[in-house]
């Protein structure tokens, strides 16, 4: 009886503050400027793939292929798909003029896991002007590891005459870690625009009556390794794209009327006839409502996109009537800001 009451007094209490509340919250939409930031006068992207490994590193791959029990090309095909999949997803933007991919470029030495010394502006020149591209994505290490689990199990088979039984058998996991970086190369303004890495997991299961049934069991991991692959070029190619997202915003509803009557008309999608109460307050001689007043003005200007009106009043409500919430409002706003300019300059022609 006891634990009843309390969970109903949790409930109540729980309503309670929801209901006195002294501020509603609101979600929009943005736009944000692209991860990869590309001049927007570039019009063709050139693709190599330097994660081949180079002689001197060759002794070294097939040890390593050995002891992840690599198939023999599985790095190979793994990075060609990643490049397939972001020259993919670059064209399919349509943004650029033309996506190039590469080949038979000299033997760069390979990164095994982690990046090599980027490439010498001579050579990025020489590739750039050679192949008529513009920046130069480079896919500049790939590589699988695979680490291995194996038990000693009972496993159930049919005999031969049909009945299951369970007979000692044999269990295969395996973890393999696809891990891939790249780099993007702008000669014309001599600057290595992104570097980037990402890791990605593939987990695979077989059992058999012996250990090469139980690794057939999971032979279908490289069909995995090379759909991640290709997924893992088709997501950094997004990045070079402007991103929609929505950000939420806490405005206050408590304080006198009118945010009463500003709280019903904001709900309904009035936010013009929200801010004209809003702006009736903005005197008012109690400091702590006339702050709110400031803040919720500043929000309705990021609302119709005046960010630098939102940020004025958001400034005098924290300055002004020390309200706390605007300070970081203020900080938020600058990033807004900021990213808008850059958003502008990607998309200006």
């Amino acid at each position: 009886m006891k634990n009843l009451v309390f969970k109903l007094l949790l409930i109540f209490a729980s309503f309670s503050i929801i209901a006195c509340s002294s501020t509603n919250r609101l979600t929009m939409g943005i736009t944000q400027p692209a991860q990869v930031s590309i001049s927007s006068d570039v019009s063709s992207i050139g693709i190599i793939n330097r994660s081949t490994a180079s002689e001197k590193n060759k002794v070294v791959d097939k040890i390593d292929k050995v002891l992840s029990l690599e198939g023999l090309n599985l790095d190979k095909e793994g990075a060609q798909n990643a490049i397939l999949g972001l020259s993919y997803e670059l064209e399919r933007g349509n943004r650029f003029e033309s996506v190039k991919i590469i080949e038979g470029q000299k033997d760069f030495e390979k990164g095994l896991g982690v990046f090599p010394s980027a490439l010498s502006w001579e050579i990025v020149d020489q590739i750039c002007q050679e192949n008529g591209v513009d920046v130069l994505f480079s896919l500049e290490f790939y590589d699988t590891d695979t680490a291995v689990d194996y038990e000693i199990i009972m496993v159930r088979i049919p005999n031969n005459l049909g009945i299951v039984a369970e007979v000692p058998g044999h269990r295969i996991k395996l973890n393999t870690v696809i891990k891939n970086g790249w780099r993007v190369y702008d000669p014309a303004n001599r600057t290595i625009v992104d570097e980037y890495i990402s890791n990605d997991q593939i987990y695979s299961k077989g059992e058999g009556i012996n250990p090469i049934k139980a690794y057939e069991a999971v032979i279908g991991r490289k069909e995995a390794v090379l759909d991640v692959s290709t997924n893992l070029g088709s997501n950094y190619a997004s990045f070079t794209k402007p991103e929609r997202i929505r950000i939420a915003r806490d405005y206050f509803v408590r304080g006198s009327s009118n945010f009463k009557i500003a709280k019903r008309r904001a709900l309904t999608g009035n936010w013009d006839g929200a801010a004209e109460l809003w702006n009736a307050e903005l005197n008012n001689p109690n400091l702590k409502v006339a702050g709110r007043a400031y803040y919720n003005m500043a929000i309705s200007n990021e609302i119709n996109g005046n960010l630098i009106k939102a940020i004025e009043f958001a400034s005098k409500a924290y300055a002004d009537y020390g309200n706390k919430e605007g300070l970081r409002y203020v900080n938020m706003l600058k990033r807004r800001v900021v990213n808008q300019q850059e958003l502008e300059r990607q998309l200006a022609k």
